[in-house]
């Protein structure tokens, strides 16, 4: 009888089984897999070992049983709510860098290095570390492992960082403001307050308090919540910020429509900005291509030219990291007292956006202009 997937039976036991023969072996095992899909997975698998004559005998196997192979730590760190985005390649694959049938304790730098470098043969130090150390790491510390695994070279990218002058800040404005008045606002309050996209896109009202200077923010990528500063400024700009007005209708508009113009809720027309619902969004925008188009035009209209992939909303949050080190004196320490930054060594890069009091002893360099005072007076001491 070929090889054939048996499934779970109810009261005796939840993992599905394989049974039959292939290729002269016979096999009566459990998958330990409670997933038909997972377990589709191990039958492939088994198949190709017996294919190359990998397959251990019923004996061996029994002896190795009791030690907790990277497959099921992986189902089992599933299971237990862990991040799956990037381990299926890993499951799925297969060759004599395949993790899968390997005991965890077992698993060692080397393995790490061999089995991410046949999956992601062309893949830089970053996405490795991304899609391949993070899961794995992951799955083997659930298990108990509590080996410390080295990333490879250069898995934390490039360290440039873009930001805006005052003055390219206040001409991107002054374009926001003509697009759109709610536009402008809220690049301002990206800004001056250094939340990022998705945290300020979805700030409600109630979490507004104008009177203490703060938006309370219920949870931010850390996973923790936070308060967050309005400078003096934003809580005028907030207080000042005008009604949506309503859409026009077919009868009132002067011409058609394109897409995206006009587009602002009608719930709220006419009424003051900050007396709306609690439940209301700050905001109308939503996180998709239209809004990333009204930065794009506010850049070209602001004479703004940035490096690419550094041109995006996290602009505002390099910005105002950069100057809120620069224009408020704040250390490395500073930066992650303001809750903005848990790792201190995501904050220290801002600090290497101004020059060192060190550095700035340059100006006492000798240069060739101040060699001529020097040769006057000493022709003057020689005259007399």
């Amino acid at each position: 009888m070929p090889l054939k997937l048996v499934p779970p039976r109810p009261g005796k036991s939840p993992y599905w089984y394989v049974r039959g023969s292939y290729l002269g072996r016979s096999l009566d095992r459990s998958t330990k897999a409670v997933e038909e899909r997972v377990a589709k997975l191990v039958l492939k698998r088994w198949k190709e070992q017996i294919e190359r004559g990998e397959h251990a005998d019923p004996a061996a196997s029994a002896a190795r049983s009791t030690e907790l192979t990277f497959l099921a730590a992986a189902v089992a760190y599933m299971k237990a709510g862990g991040e799956r985005k990037f381990l299926s390649p890993i499951i799925e694959m297969t060759g004599p860098h395949a993790l899968n049938d390997r005991p965890v304790t077992a698993i060692d730098q080397a393995a790490l290095d061999e089995a991410a470098a046949a999956l992601y043969p062309r893949a830089t130090a970053a996405t490795k570390n991304r899609n391949f150390y993070t899961p794995v790491t992951a799955v083997l510390h659930h298990a108990g492992v509590e080996r410390r695994f080295k990333r490879p070279k250069g898995w934390r990218g490039k360290r440039s960082t873009s930001w805006l002058t005052p003055e390219q800040a206040f001409r991107l404005f002054a374009a926001a403001d003509a697009i759109d008045a709610e536009f402008g606002l809220f690049c301002r309050c990206l800004l001056y307050t250094g939340m990022r996209l998705g945290e300020a896109l979805a700030i409600r009202l109630r979490d507004v308090h104008l009177d203490q200077a703060m938006i309370y923010l219920p949870e931010t990528k850390n996973g923790e919540a936070r308060a967050v500063h309005l400078p003096a400024m934003l809580v005028a700009a907030l207080a000042a910020q005008p009604p949506r007005p309503g859409r026009p209708t077919k009868a009132t508009a002067r011409r058609a429509l394109r897409d995206g113009e006009a587009g602002r809720s009608r719930d709220d027309a006419g009424v003051p900005f900050l007396a709306r619902s609690p439940d209301a969004r700050l905001f109308r925008f939503h996180a998709g291509g239209r809004l990333r188009q009204m930065l794009d035009q506010s850049k070209r209209a602001a004479g703004i030219v940035l490096p690419r992939r550094q041109g995006g909303f996290h602009l505002f949050c390099h910005t105002y990291g950069t100057w809120i080190s620069q224009y408020g004196s704040l250390d490395t320490f500073g930066l992650t007292r303001t809750g903005r930054w848990a790792d201190p060594r995501s904050a220290d890069r801002y600090r290497h956006t101004m020059t060192s009091e060190e550095s700035r002893r340059s100006e006492r360099l000798p240069t060739e202009e101040s060699r001529f005072p020097l040769r006057l007076k000493m022709l003057q001491c020689f005259l007399l």
